[in-house]
């Protein structure tokens, strides 16, 4: 890693759109699938580059297949943003059971809607978004094929030497959002089974966007003169892009039985080494709080890889990219992962 040369933020956005046009592989993937796309949950902090990446694939295919976003869309400015890139929007509550109906049908849905950050106290809408509104969906949408997002909070923590759970490791979530995210998919699978729906549920963590997301986090620390939390002292983490290519092309690997996917990075990250390098790049000598615990929340995506490949943003270019962000001031959002929560308190 170069610690010598200092990127700045042109090179990074510079890097950045490289790194998030749509492979061949998925285009051809798009390009063969039947029918419109429709995102469910389409705001938030995937939803808009995920929409992006579909719409710019299915353009390069030369397709006339629709990208459609639904969210309620509180962001300022961008519902406007996505209709200028071709996207088709739709502002809806999904738990206000007229505008669910009032859908659009199609036959490829991605359903990102749910709730973590805000659950300690508002347990009830958790469940409600996390555990109710998935059997809604799947009673709507169950001629469509459906890629489900979830979450490695479903797994038990897991030994950091041991690779990570792999999809057959037995559920055992921490906390009510794990517990609640564990429902959305016992609930998906039970209706995929009683209407013969393909699905594929897709376990993701933790995706990284330069304004977001672990490495961003341990980056502000050390600017900021915060000590790194070494208490969950390893992770696993995937560039946002990787992930978003991972889940359109698995709308061509549903199946009934559903299939299930972890989508993660193919390392195990020690926590302290990651600020370390950061620190190197950021010029600063990191603090550090706690002390590393035998296990901590990990995937393995082994499975994933085989499918579609390692991931082809690598862990040095997330490092150098946050460091050079972070530094140099680029955009922010206050979204923290919460990494580092043992007790699944979010």
């Amino acid at each position: 890693m170069n610690t010598d040369r200092k990127m700045k933020l042109e090179e990074v956005n510079e890097k950045v759109a490289a790194a998030l046009e749509p492979s061949r592989s998925l285009i051809a993937g798009l390009e063969a699938l039947d029918g419109d796309i429709l995102i469910l949950g389409a705001g938030g902090k995937i939803g808009p580059s995920i929409a992006r990446l579909a719409k710019q694939a299915l353009l390069r295919a030369g397709s006339s297949k629709r990208v459609i976003a639904v969210s309620r869309f509180s962001e300022p400015g961008l519902k406007e943003q996505l209709q200028q890139e071709g996207i088709e929007t739709r502002a809806a509550d999904l738990l206000d059971e007229r505008q669910l109906q009032a859908l659009p049908e199609a036959e490829n849905i991605l359903y990102l809607a749910g709730n973590k950050f805000g659950t300690t106290g508002q347990e009830a809408f958790t469940w409600a978004m996390n555990t109710y509104l998935p059997g809604r969906i799947a009673e709507k949408y169950r001629s469509s094929r459906i890629v489900v997002y979830s979450t490695g909070n479903v797994y038990p923590f897991m030994p950091s030497g041991s690779g990570g759970a792999a999809e057959d490791q037995a559920p055992e979530p921490v906390g009510e959002y794990g517990q609640s995210c564990l429902g959305r998919e016992r609930i998906f699978q039970y209706f995929s089974s009683r209407y013969n729906t393909p699905l594929l549920i897709y376990r993701l963590n933790y995706a990284i966007d330069l304004r977001y997301g672990v490495l961003t986090e341990i980056a502000r620390a050390i600017m900021e003169q915060r000590p790194v939390d070494l208490g969950t002292g390893h992770v696993n983490v995937i560039w946002q892009g990787d992930a978003n290519e991972m889940a359109l092309r698995a709308l061509g690997h549903c199946s009934v039985p559903p299939r299930i996917l972890n989508i993660t990075g193919p390392e195990t990250i020690p926590v302290r080494w990651l600020a370390t390098e950061l620190g190197k790049l950021l010029g600063r000598q990191p603090e550090f709080v706690n002390t590393e615990q035998p296990t901590a929340l990990l995937s393995n995506a082994g499975a994933a890889h085989r499918l579609f490949g390692y991931p082809k943003v690598t862990l040095t270019e997330m490092v150098e990219w946050t460091a050079a962000w972070v530094r140099e001031g680029g955009e922010l959002l206050n979204k923290p992962t919460h990494f580092q929560e043992r007790k699944g308190r979010f």
